[in-house]
């Protein structure tokens, strides 16, 4: 319901929405008028027995709301000048801005960019029940500020998980809970001194991260062994993606891997190890963490965003004993911590092995999403080649004599998402034609449209 009242002289009319109360409704009313320019500062207001009259409401409730705003700065009251708006009461307007997501989803485009799984496959149910278990089991202290490097429950999941999945040798001591990948990397560079090595081509975010902090930055090529290791000199440290580089796919050959081991040792630098993918391979056993090898000269860094759901902002790292303090140490001032629910969630999913069951579904489903690219590119696509193919997420897509400007100009007219091979490379020109596509990233239903709509524009029609 809403009253409307006029002021001497003007056609000035508040709707006044009582559904919240009365009080609520007039103090949004006046706000909006003050702030839409139909009160000008300087303009006088009723009395709140004139008000309060006009309205049939207690004059009690127009004074509360003549003091509310006046404390808020919309009105100005004085003895014998009565109740005005205040000066430059009125806010300026706020200019529009860009969406600040890369990942905000196309309008009505067809989505195969890198960088997400299939987010229909959210183990909803299982999520529903391990959160209704643990708001009904865990202590009154679990509520509260927390560990800052996790929950020791999810640490001492994470432990035992990442030694039976992934082959890494590390104790809940040494693992700290982060909030995504992101500020994992950032927490390591902080960490960090010197020069810091990264893959090239890679996600330029990650370089230029570490320079954010303060870091010398250098690139490595990478070649179908993996990191081209001989370049490295001394560099206090290198970001490596050993088990599925990103985004070419290779992985490190085991000749690479001792190559890497061996001048960290010499050089008394760290390995990273993002191994943002590595629970997915699909034609034989998955390669092993390379910090099974050194667990005290390789950072370990993982995450659900490709497991799971990014959404969930769960990564962490498996340190070094020595950088452990200092990793403590940079947390102390960093206020990104992750849920504490949602860590105990994930630590009775782990437990239960309800995360490994979830893990052998996303395996089947994207290993037949694969195939379908594969066999429609090998049929539609005469000279195009893909890579990277026996694990992870995404493929790189080969165009050889491809025009790139050309060809994106062509999926874009089609509404077709995906990111070009250059926009990863230090030097754009240096790569070859070529797209990286995210064949885990539409959900089941529309998979089979995206890809016909992918391999249709590259083929031209």
């Amino acid at each position: 319901m809403a009253d409307q009242w006029a002021r001497s002289g003007l056609d000035l009319h508040l709707a006044i929405d009582r559904a919240g109360g009365v009080r609520a409704g007039l103090e949004q009313a006046l706000r909006t008028a003050v702030r839409d320019g139909r009160l000008s500062p300087g303009d006088p207001l009723p009395s709140s027995r004139a008000l309060a009259q006009e309205l049939g409401i207690a004059r009690g409730t127009v004074t509360q709301v003549y003091e509310q705003l006046t404390a808020e700065g919309y009105l100005t009251s004085r003895a014998r000048s009565g109740v005005r708006i205040a000066a430059q009461a009125r806010p300026a307007g706020l200019p529009s801005l860009p969406p600040a997501s890369p990942f905000r989803p196309p309008a009505g485009g067809v989505d195969l960019r890198p960088g997400l799984p299939d987010l229909s496959m959210f183990p909803r149910r299982e999520w529903l029940a391990a959160t209704r278990h643990v708001l009904q089991t865990a202590p009154n202290q679990a509520f509260a500020y927390g560990d800052p490097t996790g929950d020791v429950a999810l640490r001492s999941a994470l432990a035992d998980y990442l030694g039976r999945a992934r082959g890494v040798i590390t104790t809940p001591e040494h693992v700290i809970v982060c909030a995504g990948y992101t500020h994992a990397l950032r927490l390591i560079c902080q960490a960090l001194s010197g020069t810091v090595a990264f893959e090239d081509p890679t996600l330029q975010d990650y370089a230029a991260l570490a320079e954010r902090v303060g870091l010398r930055v250098t690139r490595m090529p990478v070649d179908a062994d993996g990191l081209v290791v001989g370049g490295l000199t001394d560099e206090s440290a290198v970001v490596v993606t050993p088990a599925h580089q990103f985004p070419l796919g290779v992985t490190l050959s085991p000749q690479r891997r001792r190559e890497l081991l061996d001048w960290a040792g010499r050089a008394g630098a760290v390995i990273v190890e993002d191994d943002y993918d590595g629970e997915f391979r699909y034609d034989r056993q998955p390669v092993g963490a390379l910090q099974g090898l050194a667990p005290e000269q390789v950072v370990y860094a993982g995450t659900v965003s490709k497991t799971i759901a990014p959404a969930l902002r769960i990564a962490w790292i498996a340190a070094p004993t020595r950088l452990v303090p200092v990793l403590r140490a940079a947390l102390r001032f960093d206020e990104a911590y992750v849920n504490a629910i949602d860590q105990l969630v994930l630590a009775h999913l782990i437990r239960r092995g309800e995360l490994d069951r979830h893990l052998r579904r996303c395996r089947i489903r994207y290993a037949q999403r694969r195939d379908r690219l594969g066999r429609a590119v090998a049929a539609r696509l005469p000279g195009a080649r893909l890579s990277g193919i026996a694990a992870g997420l995404h493929a790189v897509l080969h165009l050889p004599g491809a025009d790139e400007p050309a060809m994106r100009e062509r999926l874009a007219a089609d509404g077709v998402m995906v990111d070009p091979l250059s926009g990863f490379y230090r030097q754009p020109r240096q790569a070859p034609p070529g797209v990286v596509v995210g064949y885990a990233t539409p959900p089941q239903h529309a998979y089979d449209s995206a890809i016909e709509s992918l391999i249709a524009a590259l083929a031209g029609r």
